[in-house]
């Protein structure tokens, strides 16, 4: 299967690669966001994830990055359900290819103490509202294959 590639590049515009992954992570119906500002939109509301780090697992990534920006230790699946690329403005003015992978989860409980990034909320949001508000098609995307395959189709 063919990785999706979504947002709009500029013609010989260069987009380094930035490995990332995601985690679409449930608890009582409801899924995980975190509202963040980004540089020139304002606040939007993105699936919990970011950058893999050099030495990192796309998994372990992802349960590092829901403690850094919503407060949450995770359980995820062991392999990613999706992958989606997606071209990205980062608030530090860069534009990468983010290669995302995205994980279903699990709650195991929340501890502040893992809360970094203070200019991350954590939103618990119903799937078919985050269809509607989510930033990045490329999340939207992975929440519609999440919905598709926790239904069985």
């Amino acid at each position: 299967m063919t990785t999706p590639q979504f947002g709009q590049g500029e013609p010989g515009a260069a987009y380094p690669d930035r490995p990332a992954a995601f985690a679409v992570i449930e608890r009582d119906g409801l899924i995980a966001l975190v509202r963040v500002e980004r540089r020139g939109r304002g606040l939007v509301l993105d699936l919990p994830g970011g950058g893999i780090d050099e030495g990192e697992t796309a998994a372990e990534a992802a349960v590092r990055e829901c403690g850094e920006e919503a407060g949450l230790v995770v359980a995820l699946a062991a392999d990613p359900f999706i992958h989606a690329d997606h071209y990205f403005l980062h608030n530090d003015g860069e534009v990468r290819n983010t290669r995302g992978a995205f994980f279903k989860g699990r709650v195991m409980r929340e501890d502040v103490a893992l809360k970094i990034e203070d200019d991350h909320e954590l939103v618990w949001t119903a799937p078919d509202e985050a269809l509607l508000r989510l930033d990045r098609e490329s999340h939207v995307w992975a929440v519609v294959t999440w919905l598709r395959l926790r239904a069985g189709a």
